[in-house]
């Protein structure tokens, strides 16, 4: 878990950089940014705030042949290992950054590179370095007084509630290529941040895989369950898969599917989809693996667990206590009026 609280900015340059196939330049300052108190506490919310929002995931940098060969990594490491040299590194940075901004689609814009202090991540202290790039200008209205009258001009600038291009790297997993996060608001230009500039790939640890098969699971809830039954044992069938990632620190897939699977006939429809869209979620061959707590928490919020009737009706099941939903809830067929129905039980009505 990312803790960004305490953060301070050790240093931070600014440049500026084109689109090489335009023949745009490149901008690139003599020395580091001077900032102020005010400035430090804007920028940081610029910086940070789409990290806060965005669910945790993970990266970490990748070359075919060695990490050593990946040019952001290496002179990210250059950068951890001696702080002083920040300056010198952001240009060579940001002009890796140019070399890849060679497509008609990508914009010109002012990349930020900065060192953090005191970042927390899992717990622990650590440092960072955040390589950020604003591109889209907006207009804004300025209001001068001009003797006797109050004139509005029009100008330029940045969003500073919204980030266009980031990254944090955090010091710390150097031999597996560092722990990244990143952001990318225009999808317009996708390979070219994430891929061809940072040269990542995503990190398959326990929170990835925890994640991603519950995705899975989602989907295969929808696809097949929900079909092959109906809306309230997808919803339970998923109920019942979060809550056993819930209560086990460890998945095997064999005990999930006795304990989670009620309909056996659906286990062979399980496997059969897993060969067939697990590659999607990176899990086609992955089985076992440890439970990240947060992972499981976080989906839990996202799992809808509402049956939408046509009648515009809804009935809310309870993710906490799963089994209320199947000892109090009975779906029927009126034959008179032609119709499904849902009996609840229930003892009282309780006051919101």
């Amino acid at each position: 878990m990312l803790n960004l609280y305490s953060t301070q900015i050790e240093s931070i340059s600014l440049h500026r950089v084109g689109n090489k196939s335009k023949n745009e330049p490149i901008f690139l300052s003599n020395s580091p940014f001077s900032l102020s108190d005010e400035m430090a506490g804007l920028l940081k919310e610029y910086f940070f705030k789409p990290f806060r929002e965005k669910e945790e995931n993970y990266y970490r940098f990748f070359n075919e042949v060695d990490v050593e060969f990946n040019e952001v990594f290496k002179l990210v490491s250059e950068l951890f290992l001696n702080p002083s040299k920040s300056h010198e590194v952001s240009k060579k940075l940001t002009q890796h950054l140019y070399q890849q901004s060679n497509h008609p689609h990508i914009k010109s814009g002012e990349v930020y590179i900065a060192h953090f202090n005191d970042v927390v991540l899992d717990n622990q202290k650590t440092d960072a370095i955040g390589i950020f790039k604003s591109e889209l200008k907006h207009d804004f209205l300025e209001f001068e007084e001009r003797t006797d009258n109050l004139e509005i001009l029009v100008r330029q600038g940045i969003n500073i509630n919204k980030l266009d291009k980031g990254c944090i790297i955090f010091n710390t997993d150097k031999e597996e290529g560092y722990k990244v996060l990143s952001v990318d608001s225009n999808r317009y230009d996708a390979k070219y941040w994430l891929e061809n500039f940072l040269g990542l790939v995503p990190l398959t640890d326990e929170n990835f895989y925890t994640k991603n098969y519950l995705k899975f699971c989602q989907n295969f809830a929808k696809d097949v369950v929900l079909p092959a039954e109906d809306k309230q044992q997808e919803v339970l069938f998923m109920n019942r898969a979060v809550n056993h990632f819930a209560k086990n620190d460890a998945f095997e897939e064999s005990s999930f599917l006795n304990e989670v699977m009620e309909n056996p006939e659906l286990i062979p429809e399980f496997k059969h989809y897993k060969v067939e869209k697990g590659p999607k979620y990176s899990i086609e061959d992955v089985s076992n693996f440890d439970i990240a707590n947060k992972a499981v928490s976080d989906a839990r919020k996202k799992m809808k667990n509402v049956i939408q009737l046509d009648t515009n009706i809804q009935i809310k099941m309870d993710f906490i206590n799963p089994e209320s939903a199947e000892k109090f809830v009975e779906k029927g067929w009126d034959e008179e009026r032609q119709m499904y129905y849902y009996l609840v039980y229930f003892n009282k009505e309780q006051k919101s």
